[in-house]
Formats: structure tokens, sequence, C-alpha cells
């Protein structure tokens, strides 16, 4: 019996491996699984160890106890995975240690907050653990990129797709992550926000700013003042249809942009930068007459009429309607070059305005130099200065971080991504100067500003301005492959910052971009693999 049995044994494998001989082997590096630590952004802690998870034709997505978040997110992980891998990958809410495992509550979850999670993988399964639905999906961004690049095409792919065996347990550094793309120079659909949500997404992005109006573009349909929409909406830079959102177009966005745990911070622009609705409404004007509607690129030349009564009328209509539809803490409300507006005015108008945001339940965001006027109790002002900003402004915006006002940094020669990477750069601008990867990368949030309290500072953004960008792979090119380092740096803790490390993990994200078909620039400061 013994003999039998045997004999049976080596028939077995005697099979396998004429099994395995059919297939031609994959080379080393196919066959190796990506260091739990070769994410971006960088996890808080990394501990590797033990067998690797391998993905299978029987995994399962496990969703215990069937939380409805819990179970959309899972059913978003077998969107990404299933066309490259081929699996099923069904989700069942059904117990079980094996397979994928995306646990929501529980034990574990302690320390995670609103956004961490804990990922652990060994052979039998990958477990995603969070006490919150954002940290369960931001779990599921890190896994996807612990797995191959090939994995995010959307056909077939030969794997093997393992992940490294191991922990993660990774929190943000800063709660406030974004993003603001300018949609008012030149327009972009509902479905060219969604690719850049997506894109913004896969590195733990959780605010999107739209800059929703400017001298060339009003981009977002009020119901009490229309024109605003179908004529200021009618044009952009040079020349052009322009276009807006419809009511339904703009919660479009916020819904596709709430189930990937973004929150959408929309900034009607003011006083300055108001052409669009100057031109729409002639009542708007001190004078009384509209001006032509503006597809030029210079400004500081426009400016609502702050003396008049229906300014403020305008302001009271436009902040309620966008607020109503709005379900995020923050409205920005611009406030930066203002240059046709005295002081005085730009302080008196501040004083106004400010409050219409609070009465209808949202926190004021405006540019740095909000704090140049009396910034509101709660008000974040968003800094957008560089090298070259006066010692006096800098010391302005530090007093009012001292008093209260939270900082959100976007400095324009670091985080401003419609900069041109150097002389070369087809598209953007250089105003702020040029700049590279790794000077995006290389600076700390808590202590750029001197005199700053680094308590004060709530996060960072990376704005992209659209004076020359008209479709996206334009984003494309100017955010990747600097938006990460902007995005590692809101999230990572400060101790894991160190360029020459990033720049290899940097590296490594561009199969990753070819396969999702992003249109990135390849800096000489970061050596990419050979295509």
């Amino acid at each position: 019996m013994r003999r039998r049995r045997l004999l049976f044994s080596l028939l077995l494998i005697a099979a396998a491996g004429m099994g395995t001989a059919a297939v031609p082997p994959q080379p080393t590096a196919a066959r190796a699984a990506t260091p739990l630590d070769q994410v971006i952004p960088a996890p808080a802690s990394v501990h590797p160890g033990g067998h690797p998870y391998t993905i299978g034709d029987r995994t399962r997505i496990r969703v215990p106890g069937g939380s409805g978040q819990a179970k959309r997110i899972a059913g978003y992980l077998a969107g990404l995975l299933r066309p490259a891998t081929g699996y099923d990958l069904p989700v069942t809410t059904k117990g079980g240690r094996d397979g994928i495992i995306l646990r929501l509550g529980g034990e574990g979850t302690k320390g995670l907050g609103k956004e961490g999670y804990r990922l652990s993988s060994g052979g039998r399964s990958v477990t995603i653990t969070a006490s919150r639905p954002a940290g369960l999906f931001h779990g599921v961004q890190t896994l996807r990129q612990l797995l191959p690049a090939g994995v995010e095409k959307r056909t077939e792919q030969r794997g093997p797709w393992r992940i490294a065996g191991g922990t993660i347990a990774d929190t943000p550094r800063y709660a406030y992550r974004g993003a603001m793309l300018d949609v008012s120079r030149h327009f972009f659909t509902v479905a060219q926000v969604k690719r850049y949500i997506d894109q913004l997404a896969l590195y733990k992005i959780n605010k999107l700013h739209l800059h929703l109006s400017d001298d060339q573009g009003w981009r977002i349909a009020i119901k009490s003042w229309p024109r605003l929409a179908t004529y200021g909406g009618s044009t952009q830079v040079g020349g052009g249809p322009g276009g807006y959102y419809t009511k339904d177009d703009y919660r479009e966005i916020l819904r596709y942009a709430a189930h990937r745990y973004l929150t959408v911070v929309p900034e009607i622009d003011m006083p300055g930068h108001t052409n669009a609705a100057l031109a729409s409404y002639a009542k708007l004007n001190c004078n009384g007459v509209a001006p032509p509607l503006y597809t030029g690129t210079h400004v500081g030349f426009s400016s609502l009429c702050v003396p008049k009564k229906v300014t403020y009328d305008f302001i009271d209509d436009v902040i309620r309607e966008i607020a109503a539809i709005t379900p995020g803490r923050y409205l920005h409300i611009g406030g930066d070059e203002a240059h046709s507006t005295s002081h005085e005015d730009y302080v008196a108008f501040m004083d106004k305005v400010q409050p219409v945001v609070a009465k209808y339940g949202k926190t004021v965001i405006g540019w740095h130099q909000l704090t140049g006027a009396r910034p509101a109790e709660g008000a974040v002002a968003q800094y957008w200065g560089y090298d070259k900003t006066s010692a006096a402004e800098r010391a302005q915006v530090a007093k009012a971080a001292e008093n209260g006002t939270g900082l959100l940094l976007s400095p324009a020669d670091r985080a401003y991504l419609d900069m041109k990477y150097d002389k070369d750069t087809p598209l953007g601008l250089n105003w702020a100067g040029y700049v590279g990867v790794r000077r995006s990368y290389d600076w700390n949030p808590g202590g750029y500003l001197d005199g700053a309290p680094a308590a004060s500072v709530v996060g960072v953004e990376a704005p992209l301005w659209s004076e020359t960008l008209t479709k996206s792979a334009h984003i494309e090119y100017m955010a990747f492959p600097r938006l990460p380092g902007i995005a590692e740096l809101g999230w990572s803790p400060a101790d894991t910052h160190d360029w020459d490390a990033y720049r290899e993990r940097l590296a490594g994200q561009g199969p990753r971009w070819d396969a999702m078909g992003v249109d990135y620039y390849r800096s000489p400061e970061v050596p990419w693999p050979a295509r």
C-alpha cells in the first residue's frame, strides 16, 4: 500500500514537472514581489518578512461584516484587478482566512485614525484593516502599487501577481493633501476631471481644489445669475468655446471624488480675477458698463465693485448655491492679485464676505493675501509665495499663523505644477523659475515658512494652472512625476524624507504610468527603467 502511494506521488510530481516545462520561465525581475517599502507615499512603518501572497484564480475578496462602504471599496478593487489578471475575484461577505481581506473596524485599528490602515501579507492572505473607509481605500492603493505595473492594463497580462510578505502600518502626516486644477483658464470636461481624480487617488491625495472662476471663464452654473455660466463661461484663454458645469455635472464630479475619498474644494476668486463675472452683468461694475470677455493671460486688472450693495447680493447668492451642493467643509474665496482694489477696500470686502461663507456652514480658505486683511476665526491661508517673495509679506503670513490662521502650503517654486521643469519644457510658465523633480520634492512643510508654528500647517497642495494646458495629456505631463512628491510630503513622516531613496521609488512608478497611459515627463533626474 505504501509503495502504491509512493508511486502515485512520483507520477503526480512528474506530471506537474511536465506541465511546468511547457511554460517558458519568467525573468527573475517578473517573479520578485515589490518590496513593501517601495510605494509612494512612503509608509510610516514597514516590517517585511514571511511568504508573499499570490493572487490566483481561486482568490476571493472578503469583506467581513458586509459594511456598505467596504463592499464598494472591494468592488472598486476587483474592478482594478480583473482585466489584467483575468481572474473572477468574487466579492463575498463570507468569513475566511484566505484571499484578499478588507476589514473595517475591530482589532488592530487603534491609532489608525480616519485615514490610516494596516496591511498584512502572508502565504494564505493579504489583509487590509482600517477604522474608517478612507483608510481602507488608501490601503487598497498601497496594495495596488505592490503588484506588478502590468496590473494597470485593461487587457489580460501574464502574472504572477505577488504581494511581498510582511506588515505596513500607515497614517498620514497632514489631514489636508490637495491638488488644484484650474478649469477657468482652459475648461476641462467632467471626464477629464474624473481621469485626474483617479490619478490623484493612487497617491492618497484627499482634496481636489477646483478653480471655478477667473477672468477668462466662469465654470459653474448659478441659477440666480445664469449669464455667469452661459456668457461668462463661453470662452477661455486664446479664444475657443470654453464651457461650464451644470449643477448635475458638478454633483457627478463630487460623487466620483467622494467614492475615491477626495473632498472637492470649490473656489470662486474675488474681488479680483473677476472679469468673466463683470462681463456677464454690467451692474457688478462700478461704472455700470460691462467689459468685453477676456481671453488673455494678464492678471490684476479686474475687481468687483466694493462699495455697491449688489456686489454682496451677488456673492451671497453664489456662495449659497455652491455651499448647498458641496458637502465638504471648505469654500475657497481666492483673494489674490487684487491689484485694482485698494487696500482699504480689500479689507472691507473681506470683512463682509467671510461671514457669508460662515453663514452657509463653510470654512474660508483664501490665498495668502487674505492675511493682509482680517482672516476669520478658523480661516486657512494658502501660501503661494516663493523664494523671491518679500520678507515683509512672508512675515505677515507667519504672524497670521501665530494668531491662529491655518496654513496650506503651495510655494510656487516647489508645488506649482504649471512651472516648467527646465528651459526646454514645451508647456507651462517660468515666472517662479524652473521647478525640477528634486526641487519640488526636497523641502519640509513643517519648517518651510520662518516664524510660522509647525502646528499651524494644515497640509500641502499642488496647484496646476492651465494657461498653456488644453488636454489631459498636458495635465499629466506637468503633474507627473512631480505630483507624487507633493503627495509624499503631505502623507509620509518627515524622517522618511530622502531624495536618493525617493528617486529610486519614483523610477519604479514609470512602468505603472506607461501601463495606465499617463503621458509623463521622463525627467533626467530620475533613473527610469528602460522601456
